[in-house]
């Protein structure tokens, strides 16, 4: 991976700006901002990789995230549920080798040199299908799974991409995914609660004194602080436990990831810092914050090359590159 990624990125103001404006077009409508920097310095068979995974995966979430535009237009819940299982339908002829969407055709290209498995993609429409269906969680088991099907799932078909050596990445991947999706949550309480949608376990408001209709309001006394300490907490336990799990030898080539996760987790502290209120402050990284951290976690892992593991492991990726080149 290392002789990879030291041919693919270049440091130059003018190299960096063509591999942004490229990248941007590229990932317009399928990545948000913060995946844009973390992909930003990928090897550019890795990255179209990434872009044509989340091209699957937006097509699925936006069949739910539409849902009220078009129920305005007269549409219905059970309409998308025919699109989810129209998408299910797609992947099992993908899987047939007989994909019949140019998304799914590109996905083929995709699986044909990082597979994975087809419990991965069908876990990722269960995850956008409990949108459909609730809109509150009980208990955090419950919004763990939903956590998982909806982010963890994505880290894992990412590692694959990535490529890694340790078992303990697939451990990294789903601990990472839960953290950052609890950041989502916590950073976007106001909108999800316009929308009318809960995703705080209803027992931990319960615990801490804060009703639905206070955050409805809003309200930000000192209930809903305790409740958001102990939201952030849990959040950064998860950051901690992912790290925990990645393993030095994979750490080259699961830059992305830390970079990724090093953005959320300045997203985490922002609303530490801001006493919790997310309701009267919007919470984001400036770009340029975003991109210095995307590009110390790439010389990070540009450097160093001596190590002999890290060589070993950049062979066998620049090997894999050269003889999917071949076969195209």
């Amino acid at each position: 991976m290392k002789a990879t990624q030291t041919k693919e990125i270049h440091f130059t103001p003018w190299h960096l700006r063509e591999r942004t404006r490229n990248l941007r077009r590229e990932m317009s409508k399928t990545v948000q901002s913060n995946f844009f920097y973390s992909f930003l310095f990928l090897p550019k068979p890795k990255r179209d990789a990434i872009i044509d995974i989340y091209g699957f995966c937006r097509a699925i979430d936006d069949i739910v995230d539409d849902i009220v535009e078009q129920t305005n237009d007269g549409h219905t819940h059970a309409e998308a549920q025919i699109e989810l299982n129209r998408w299910r339908e797609e992947l099992d002829n993908l899987y047939a080798g007989n994909p019949t969407t140019p998304i799914s055709g590109k996905l083929q290209g995709v699986l044909e040199r990082f597979p994975m498995p087809k419990e991965y993609f069908q876990e990722m429409i269960n995850g956008c299908e409990m949108d459909l269906l609730r809109n509150r969680y009980e208990t955090f088991d419950e919004l763990y799974q939903y956590c998982y099907r909806v982010a963890a799932i994505t880290g894992l078909m990412c590692i694959e991409i990535f490529t890694y050596r340790s078992p303990g990445a697939k451990d990294y991947a789903v601990n990472l995914g839960i953290a950052l999706q609890l950041t989502n949550i916590l950073r976007d309480l106001k909108e999800d609660a316009a929308r009318g949608r809960v995703y705080l376990p209803l027992e931990d408001l319960r615990r801490f004194g804060y009703s639905e209709d206070d955050l409805a309001a809003g309200k930000t006394n000192d209930n809903f602080r305790r409740l958001m300490k102990f939201e952030c907490e849990r959040a950064r336990s998860y950051y901690q436990r992912a790290a925990e799990c990645l393993s030095e030898e994979d750490r080259p080539t699961m830059t992305a990831a830390v970079t990724m996760g090093k953005i959320y987790y300045r997203l985490l502290e922002q609303i530490e810092h801001l006493d919790y209120d997310v309701f009267n402050n919007h919470i984001r990284l400036h770009r340029p914050e975003r991109f210095l951290i995307a590009l110390s976690e790439w010389a990070k892992a540009s450097g160093g090359q001596g190590d002999k593991g890290t060589r070993r492991q950049g062979d066998r990726e620049t090997r894999r590159q050269g003889e999917w080149e071949k076969k195209r």
